[in-house]
């Protein structure tokens, strides 16, 4: 009888083990399929300034957030996943080109001439995202702020059959222009004129996201939505949106007494911020916008059909900002993550993640993988089967994604940023190094944490395990490649 159980037992475990490797090789094969035949139309939606904790599937409890709640449930989210730098422009150049801040070409804001639209232009060199998806057979299109410069850096120079949106991300700091650019031309938005605001900038560009992805149903396009919103300036329409807030919370109003803010009339200072009188109410609005946005661009999807062959993903370039009369702390917007915007603490560089895709990612799955916005090219690349840029710091992700075997790991994730003497920032494993002031004559002391036990690096260990520190030190002395254009090695 005894023997009979442990047969039985044996040809149970037996069944079980082949049933794991029959469902495991059927996904490999899935994924062998998908990289020979598909073309998906791949949907990439970037908040800007949005925090963490903004979101309600992240945990955020005042604001609602269903559209980007129900992507959550519908598809994969990243509990570890990085942007490519704590401030705009480099972070959307490690996404463009697959390289971090130590290689990418573009490592912070900075203006190409003073006093002049533009930032600092991404070569002419330089293969991005798009240009490898349009080699491919796709349509390109970018909609939102671009701030990788205009000439050779401008959009339509970078692999982008069309553009709308802020060029000049200083410009993007008025959600009323004048104006905005449409490839290359001036597209004037009816009323405004730096006094009046008529035209609310982010709405007439959903406008164009969802007319190129209707425009292009019939092909495979690729949508690069870069929204402006959360950003300050902090202001929103007097619609039903900022009245779901409009009473809601006690406010402090933010005046132009406050530190780079003008207000719109004849003496505008134009990349300054204005005063806002209720700053809570309109941030809640903005973030609610943002998924007003979501949901309009998946009812999109699903009206025309094509959902099941459309990747849609989600993220934030960059930590929450305090500026402009935001208050994240008041929304928990870096959730349990210590710093913000131009930090590389885990709130400065934490970012939501969210990725759906019918019948190929799991519904309501979540992944602790261990990524950056780096790693979106090669993952993208091998979806597609296009060949990788040469030197790329980024690893696919797609084997997470399909949860498959054999996901590959970085060796460490590394940031930099020279601005207030230099910052650096490396992750490796559960461990996180963080070093400030790296160029002054009283550098900061180097800081270390173990993610794992103390996510919210509130415990620096560096004391404790030199042979850790010192290895750190070697890597992000030698992770990065000197650039003329954004020295780092000066204070």
């Amino acid at each position: 009888m005894i023997h009979m159980r442990v047969k039985a037992i044996l040809l149970s475990t037996l069944l079980l083990i082949a049933l794991i490797s029959c469902a495991q090789e059927k996904k490999e094969n899935q994924k062998e399929t998908i990289v020979e035949n598909q073309k998906p139309n791949i949907i990439y939606i970037l908040a800007d300034d949005m925090g963490i904790g903004d979101l309600g599937s992240y945990g955020q409890t005042i604001i609602q957030t269903p559209n980007l709640d129900k992507m959550a449930a519908n598809g994969m989210q990243f509990t570890q996943h990085y942007s490519g730098a704590s401030v705009c422009a480099p972070s959307r150049s490690t996404l463009m080109t697959g390289q971090h801040t130590g290689r990418t070409p573009i490592r912070g804001n900075k203006q190409f001439m003073p006093n002049k639209d533009g930032q600092v232009p991404l070569p002419a060199n330089s293969v991005t995202l798009a240009e490898i998806l349009k080699e491919k057979g796709y349509v390109t299109g970018a909609f939102g702020k671009w701030g990788l410069g205009f000439n050779e850096g401008d959009p339509n120079n970078q692999g982008f059959d069309e553009f709308y949106g802020y060029n000049c991300q200083r410009l993007a700091h008025r959600y009323y222009p004048p104006y905005l650019n449409h490839n290359q031309e001036i597209d004037s938005l009816e009323g405004n004129d730096w006094t009046n605001k008529v035209t609310y900038a982010p709405d007439k560009i959903q406008e164009h996201r969802l007319k190129f992805i209707e425009d292009n149903k019939d092909k495979p396009f690729f949508a690069y939505i870069s929204l402006v919103l959360p950003h300050a300036e902090i202001i929103s329409p007097n619609d039903s949106i900022f009245k779901l807030f409009d009473g809601k919370f006690k406010e402090t109003p933010y005046t132009v007494d406050n530190k780079y803010t003008s207000d719109y009339g004849p003496d505008i200072v134009l990349h300054e911020y204005a005063s806002v009188e209720k700053p809570l109410a309109t941030y809640a609005s903005m973030i609610t916008r943002i998924d007003a946005y979501v949901g309009q661009i998946i009812d999109k999807v699903n009206e025309l059909g094509l959902a099941e062959n459309t990747i849609i993903m989600f993220a934030s370039d960059n930590g929450p900002s305090p500026e402009g009369g935001t208050n994240p702390d008041f929304f928990n917007s870096n959730g349990k993550f210590r710093g913000y915007k131009r930090d590389l603490y885990e709130g400065g560089i934490r970012a939501p993640f969210i990725v759906v895709w019918p019948n190929k990612v799991n519904e309501g799955s979540i992944s602790n993988h261990v990524s950056a916005f780096w790693d979106v090219l090669p993952t993208i690349t091998e979806i597609t089967n296009a060949k990788n840029p040469d030197n790329i710091d980024g690893i696919s992700f797609l084997p997470s994604l399909l949860e498959v075997e054999n996901q590959k790991q970085h060796e460490y994730l590394y940031w930099e940023f020279n601005i207030k003497g230099g910052r650096k920032a490396i992750r490796k494993g559960v461990w996180k190094g963080v070093w400030y002031k790296m160029n002054t004559k009283n550098p900061s002391a180097f800081e270390l944490y173990n993610l794992a036990d103390d996510v919210s690096e509130t415990n620096n260990v560096a004391d404790q395990h030199p042979e850790i520190v010192a290895e750190f030190q070697e890597i992000l002395r030698e992770a990065s490649t000197e650039s003329e254009l954004f020295p780092f090695n000066t204070d």
